[in-house]
């Protein structure tokens, strides 16, 4: 196959019978040609295959791009694939288009990708943080681009926050339990040192201190191992001689490994994911549940808002959470 050689904007003019100045400004000025020409210019751009270079249009002018970049981490997490689709929603809303990179949650990949969209001049950059550090930011958004850390607060950086009521909402689950007769709870995540799950531990302990429950190493399992399932966690979890008689599983991941791990149990205990997921109704899976879509749509919002004023205190919207009882974390202990 051939690959034919991409139309420049002179070409267009040639074919239209214009100067290259009234192609140009067809393209970013419309209004001040006359319709005859814009049609003119329009079919020739049409039989040439010609896409204009927007981002090189708008940087000659001296203005910031209309591309904003999303760093998120595994692209199968239903987390956060919807969280990205609510970032395009709100950004094609105000004439916006979004790109979308992934880190595959390594702490290696994250500099490199962001070092990446930022070359590309994006005009603002949206991400979930996977490292402990991102001060190696600081000095582009002195430059003047917005960066806006979802799900969990960006480190060692000034930036604006979009996170959840991780905490209290680990503590209504396991309230809900305690309620139900339960006082061996489990809690279980990987990883564990990432910032949504250092606060909904604390929320999990908050609630058994409440209960008059002391907290219990033999019913934590509070992970960074990527290679450890959490189907396997679970059985050997539930392996004990004294197993838990509920679990709170801190994200969807570990919530259907743990689905996988009791399945064939004669008396499975009490189960409280956090994080929803698709056929988690169906499968009636108890969750503490909120809106990643929304999410996205509040961290596109606040992206525009500070690419049209880069100055001001910085936000930290907590968005609510909610316990949405389903029937596996209404089971009474066994």
């Amino acid at each position: 196959m051939t690959v034919q050689t991409r139309a420049t904007l002179q070409d267009v003019a040639r074919l239209a019978g214009v100067s290259a100045k009234t192609v140009s400004r067809v393209y970013s000025q419309r209004e001040l040609v006359s319709p005859d020409t814009v049609e003119r210019v329009m079919s020739a751009a049409k039989r040439l295959r010609f896409r204009p270079n927007l981002l090189a249009q708008s940087l000659r002018r001296g203005g910031s791009s209309t591309t904003v970049g999303f760093i998120m981490g595994e692209l199968l997490n239903p987390f956060y694939y919807t969280v990205a689709a609510g970032i395009e929603r709100e950004l094609a809303d105000r004439g916006y288009t979004l790109i979308v990179a992934t880190t595959d949650d390594s702490v290696e990949g994250e500099a490199r990708v962001a070092d990446t969209l930022l070359s590309q001049r994006v005009g603002a950059l949206l991400m979930i943080p996977v490292g402990e550090d991102q001060s190696y930011l600081e000095g582009e958004r002195q430059l003047g681009t917005p960066v806006i850390a979802i799900d969990r607060p960006a480190r060692d950086l000034v930036a604006d926050s979009v996170v959840l009521a991780n905490r209290s909402g680990a503590a209504e689950a396991t309230a809900a339990l305690v309620a139900r007769g339960h006082r061996r709870i489990a809690y279980v995540c990987n990883p564990a040192s990432a910032y949504t799950q250092t606060e909904r531990v604390a929320g999990y302990r908050a609630a058994l201190a409440d209960a008059g429950i002391a907290a219990d190493a033999r019913y934590e399992r509070l992970l960074d191992d990527p290679a450890a399932t959490p189907e396997q966690v679970v059985r050997d979890l539930l392996a004990q001689p004294e197993p838990p008689t509920a679990i709170v599983a801190g994200n969807n991941r570990v919530c259907i490994g743990a689905l996988r791990a009791i399945r064939d149990l004669a008396a499975p205990p009490a189960l409280i994911g956090f994080d929803d997921f698709e056929t988690a109704d169906i499968l009636g899976v108890s969750v503490v549940g909120h809106d990643p879509m929304e999410m996205g749509r509040r961290a596109a919002r606040l992206a525009v808002e500070r690419m049209a004023n880069p100055i001001g205190f910085t936000t930290q919207l907590e968005l609510p959470t909610r316990l949405i009882a389903r029937g596996s974390g209404e089971r009474p202990p066994a």
